[in-house]
């Protein structure tokens, strides 16, 4: 069984020296062997005594590792290895053997919940160093692992492959769950058994990468993990561009996991002196089944990793599905005024606002012109920013900086700083190309973009940045002859011009957007309050994609907007958006007297329920993929207060809730009044106002919403009385 692993401290040392890594319940140990091989010789329960940890290797009678390395804790290729490595390495002279040695290691307590391992090994005959990274995060149950590469030697060398994390599971059996996709057809879940060999989960799209393939999986030991039952492992590379998880059943049926940067086409040339650092590679385990490590992983998250995990967020009316391109001052100065009748936060002027030679009418034109189109803004972006200060509405805007359409002033300026092969037919994604961010002056460009926005409307309080196109025929102008460093180089260029945003506008909220969730990882999320998980927003579809995203982001991340798509009644499309970041992006002009009375009552009733929802634990109480219910609830910490979703997710004749659903997380000493909320003006609730029960009957035998084809959607409040 393996573990969350957290504490970090070293036993007793002997002719061997073990370094154990605990928790409260769990424990990793690794062995430096008297040859100063490094090795996982334990990962699971934590046995009470530390020093019993030494004894471990005297009980292991594994007779089948002819080398010696099946369980090496980064392991080399060239030497003895028989297995996928996690680092290969051509010297300068030539040579592709590494054989990485045990040199020392040390914590250090970076706070009281923070503690930071550090393993140094080197080569005995090249001078290359490595340092194993293990940052552990106690209370979350969390630990984020990365590798620095350091060469020594005189001349380049060249990385083949440079994982950030090798670990190493035993098991009777292990089931993969992964997810794949496309353009609105985000995170489709699979579950597999691994059998003996190597499955591999990759993305060589280099930008929008987790288009086809998210970075992140979950590993249960011996049997799938239900929600609250079995032993489970969550892993994510933190990374924006192609990733690469190798997961290996090893001939004595234990798997050894591989996540890092996919090597494809990427060769590294590093030089004497420099170092290289892979991004973290974050996991955590639970006994308690997936439940237990999504919400140990949304804490991490909310904690530690996600821009303002624990402030606020900001609603929304969009103009995207009102408008498209086709808008002008006067049509935005109306919009400003649903704004403010709706009574959300604020307004997003999306797509189409700029260009003037070629005007951005449609998406064949104008992207990477960043002037105000004078046609449907002659008084700037200034102008709106003022007049929404004015309704007493903030004002946001959107923006896709690393792009560039071929009919464009930018293309034409400067068509080196746009990737694409020399001498080959240009083929697009969206009718654009994507910008060589590899190229110092198009970092400084990108920035540019978002700063001088900030210097026509300093009040702006919003950007929603997108990425919509993956990279087609590779190549750099400015790298030229390490080529294949590109894919590595642009993703660095990147969080080099988003650190410069941030530090200089720290706090402005920003969504991560990519055609929907093509670029949704916690390296990106570290500069952006939220994401957006999918262009597809019809709600009936948006709850089998969030309920998947969740397991890995918590609902203060996720941006979820009310829009026309799909056939569900509007109180369905807003009960839906409620489960994260609520956004409006529909024409309120035409909304009937009745709906626009539901929507703004339902931005008050949000605004009363966003706390719990944002920074409460999560439980998933029904699965839309076994159930023709689907049902959420979020508690808060003192399990005084919870809000629980409920959605029928089947149509047809005679579904809905036929049984009580048990609730979860709840105190059962406490009291607890039900309450449904969110009514369509006029409708009244099927749950009677006297409905007071204990946590205890609630987890035990549950309640039912009453959800079926007459009330599509329930939403119930839980307040604990005395």
């Amino acid at each position: 069984m393996l573990i969350g692993l957290l504490s970090i401290g070293q036993t007793a040392r002997s002719q061997d020296t073990v370094i154990s890594l605990e928790t409260g319940k769990s424990a990793l140990v690794i062995q430096a062997d008297a040859q100063k091989r490094l090795h996982y010789i334990y990962l699971g329960v934590k046995l009470d005594n530390r020093s019993d940890y030494s004894a471990l290797p005297a009980v292991e009678r594994s007779k089948a590792d002819y080398t010696g390395m099946y369980n090496s804790v980064y392991t080399s290729s060239g030497s003895r290895n028989l297995l996928e490595p996690a680092i290969t390495v051509t010297h300068a002279d030539g040579n592709q053997s590494l054989d990485l040695q045990y040199v020392s290691h040390t914590t250090v307590k970076i706070s009281p919940d923070v503690e930071l391992l550090k393993i140094v090994m080197k080569d005995p005959v090249y001078t290359i160093e490595v340092t194993l990274y293990y940052k552990a995060y106690y209370k979350e149950n969390v630990i984020e692992q990365w590798s620095v590469i350091v060469n020594h030697e005189k001349d380049d060398i060249v990385l083949q492959k440079f994982a950030s994390a090798n670990l190493y599971l035993k098991s009777g059996s292990y089931w993969l769950r992964q997810y794949h996709g496309d353009w609105e057809k985000e995170m489709q879940p699979e579950e597999t058994q691994l059998t003996h060999g190597i499955k591999t989960l990759d993305s060589k799209l280099g930008t929008r990468a987790n288009l086809f393939m998210p970075s992140v999986f979950m590993v249960s030991l011996d049997k799938p993990a239900s929600e609250d039952e079995g032993n489970v492992l969550f892993g994510a590379l933190e990374w924006s561009g192609n990733f690469r998880q190798d997961f290996e059943v090893d001939p004595e049926n234990n798997l050894r996991i591989i996540s890092g940067i996919n090597n494809y086409a990427s060769a590294y040339h590093l030089k004497p002196g420099k170092k290289f650092e892979t991004p973290p590679f974050v996991y955590t385990f639970s006994t308690m089944g997936k439940g237990g490590a999504s919400r140990d992983l949304q804490s991490w998250a909310r904690n530690y990793k996600l821009l303002d995990g624990k402030g606020t967020r900001l609603t929304l009316l969009n103009n995207w599905e009102s408008t498209y391109f086709d808008f002008n001052e006067d049509k935005l100065r109306q919009l400003l005024k649903n704004t403010k009748q709706l009574g959300v936060d604020m307004f997003l002027l999306d797509d189409g606002w700029f260009g003037n030679k070629y005007p951005r009418n449609d998406d064949h034109a104008g992207l990477g012109d960043w002037q105000e189109n004078r046609q449907k803004l002659p008084n700037g972006i200034s102008s709106i920013g003022h007049e929404a200060d004015g309704e007493g509405i903030k004002f946001g805007i959107w923006v896709e900086p690393e792009m560039v359409n071929p009919k464009s002033e930018l293309y034409s300026r400067h068509p080196d700083w746009v990737v694409k092969q020399p001498n080959r037919e240009e083929y697009y994604f969206r009718n654009q190309l994507v910008l060589d961010l590899t190229n110092p002056a198009v970092q400084d460009f990108v920035f540019h973009v978002i700063d001088s926005l900030f210097i026509r409307d300093p009040k702006l309080a919003y950007i929603k940045w997108d990425c919509n196109a993956v990279i087609y025929n590779a190549y750099s102008a400015y790298l030229k002859h390490a080529q294949s460093q590109f894919y590595v180089d642009y993703v660095e260029g990147l969080y080099l011009v988003l650190k410069r945003i941030r530090d200089k506008y720290p706090a402005v909220p920003m969504m991560l957007c990519s055609g929907g969730g093509g670029r949704v990882d916690y390296n990106a999320l570290q500069y952006f309050t939220e994401y957006w998980p999918s262009d597809n927003t019809d709600p009936l579809e948006r709850i089998f994609m969030q309920w998947e995203y969740s397991y890995f982001y918590p609902a203060i991340a996720s941006s979820n907007h009310v829009t026309d798509s799909g056939n569900e009644p509007l109180k369905f499309h807003v009960d839906v958006a409620m489960m994260g970041k609520l956004g409006f992006d529909i024409v309120i002009d035409k909304l009937k007297p009745a709906d626009l009375e539901f929507c703004k009552n339902a931005v008050k009733t949000y605004d009363a329920l966003k706390p719990v929802i944002w920074q409460g634990q999560q439980y998933r109480l029904s699965d839309p993929q076994e159930s023709s219910v689907a049902s959420v609830m979020y508690v808060d910490s003192a399990k005084a207060s919870a809000v629980m979703f409920n959605y029928l997710v089947n149509y047809r004749y005679d579904q809905g809730t036929k049984q009580p659903i048990r609730l979860k997380g709840l105190d059962p000493a406490k009291r607890y009044k039900l309450t449904e909320v969110n009514l369509y003006p006029g409708k009244l609730s099927g749950i009677s106002p006297q409905s007071v029960y204990s946590g205890d009957f609630l987890m035990k035998v549950g309640f039912n919403p009453g959800v079926d084809t007459g009330h599509t959607s329930v939403v119930v409040t839980l307040r604990a009385v005395q």
